[in-house]
């Protein structure tokens, strides 16, 4: 790649945090514990660091959208910090030419006690911008985040919703060269993060530049020209976002029917356990699309938050997430509370639902009045549906849907033929 095409460069960029405590304050005692701090240290293994990001090398051209997945824990938002000069890396270096507009977490650059217009202003100025240009696309900033009522509102009175609508209309509108995303859309509703896959397309035909994290495989397969798959802190593969998403859940597919979990200690709600099982309770891996299906979900309860719930998502090979299911029926339901203890939830796959295909299956446990995610486990169970007797394996053709669900269809005459005539069939159009 020429070099003048390069806005970003990462070369064997690696970041190490320390296990454990860092003793900070000023005075006596935090001399003491600075010099007992630099004793320990030298006596320190390899154990007590980890490596959230490790010998990561690439380049990014001028109008490339380039997604970042991976499971938790893999090293994505380490990168954008790293990039976006939030941390400082522990090896290697990070060249960024251009102006650099990031969404890191809700909230970012956001100073609580100004108003919406007010903090408009304000993420223009550290962008670098002169009053008159945040002005002229002050109207579109407003429109795209929806939050007219509120703008002359103090921002630490916004929902977590607010928030992102309003930070991602300051960044895409303001004209950055450069745009840093984190997960934070996951907060928006579902029209709005089209709206914003719609914007960063535009954006990015305008010769922006974009690097977008996301557990969305289907966002990541709309938008980007091209992903990274991280691993452990590594870069596993770059290249077309269609081979980046099929790597990542053929590296889930490989996990088994079951999985097991280890609750935090000071965990409110934990999942313990996630099995895959038939009608007859068995493990499965692998199933007919008739075949009985369902999800035992174990958990223990040590508090249970008001408008708490459990959900599981079913997500195909290509990254779409093909069936998600709560556990509970209706917002009404959100008011109940479960004693502390241990729980178990089955869910049933209704039979014949899912067309041909390898699957994964993901938990997760919401507060959604706080806004809070109490746990989050990424495609930790996977199984197989195959397929010998419906119409379409029949004929050797795909299927073209993500679901296959059997739909009664009534057939009848409603003219016998020997009374068709123009007229009769002008009719029967109508």
């Amino acid at each position: 790649m020429p070099v003048d095409d390069a806005v970003i460069r990462v070369e064997r960029l690696g970041k190490r945090y320390r296990l454990g405590c860092t003793v900070t304050g000023g005075g006596l005692r935090g001399w003491l514990g600075r010099l007992a701090g630099r004793r320990a240290r030298a006596a320190e293994s390899a154990a007590d660091h980890v490596w959230a990001l490790r010998g990561a090398s690439f380049e990014v051209r001028a109008g490339e959208i380039v997604g970042v997945i991976g499971r938790n824990g893999s090293g994505k938002s380490t990168l954008l910090k790293i990039l976006s000069r939030v941390v400082a890396p522990t090896t290697g270096r990070a060249v960024v030419r251009g102006r650099v507009g990031s969404l890191l977490e809700v909230g970012t650059g956001f100073h609580p006690e100004l108003t919406g217009r007010e903090n408009i202003f304000l993420n223009g100025s550290i962008l670098g911008m002169s009053r008159a240009e945040i002005r002229a696309h002050f109207d579109a900033i407003v429109a795209f985040a929806e939050i007219e009522r509120f703008l002359d509102t103090p921002v630490k009175r916004y929902s977590s919703g607010m928030y992102v609508r309003l930070a991602f209309a300051v960044a895409a509108h303001l004209l950055p060269e450069i745009l840093f995303i984190d997960e934070v859309l996951a907060v928006g509703d579902v029209g709005f993060q089209q709206k914003c896959l719609g914007r960063m397309s535009d954006a990015s035909r305008a010769g922006r530049t974009i690097l977008f994290v996301s557990h969305n495989l289907a966002a990541i397969t709309q938008i980007c020209t091209r992903a990274i798959v991280l691993d452990g802190g590594h870069i596993t593969y770059d290249g077309p976002p269609e081979e980046a998403t099929r790597r990542l859940i053929g590296r889930d597919i490989e996990t088994g029917s079951a999985a097991r979990f280890t609750p935090p200690p000071d965990a409110r709600v934990a999942f313990t356990t996630l099995c895959i099982v038939d009608g007859d309770g068995q493990p499965a891996r692998r199933c007919e699309r008739d075949d009985r299906l369902s999800f035992v979900v174990d958990y223990v309860v040590r508090d249970w938050p008001v408008g708490t719930y459990l959900c599981v998502c079913v997500t195909n090979q290509g990254g779409v997430n093909v069936l998600w299911s709560a556990d509970v029926e209706d917002a009404a339901e959100l008011a109940a509370v479960r004693p502390p203890g241990a729980y178990r939830a089955r869910v049933a796959l209704p039979p014949g639902l899912l067309p041909a295909g390898r699957y994964t299956v993901s938990l997760a446990a919401y507060a959604p009045q706080g806004g809070e995610l109490f746990e989050f486990h990424e495609h930790v169970a996977a199984f197989e549906v195959v397929d010998h007797d419906s119409l379409l394996a029949r004929l050797s053709k795909p299927h073209p849907a993500v679901v296959a669900a059997a739909m009664p269809w009534r057939t009848e005459r409603a003219v016998p033929a020997s009374d068709l005539n123009e007229a009769s069939l002008a009719e029967v159009g109508r």
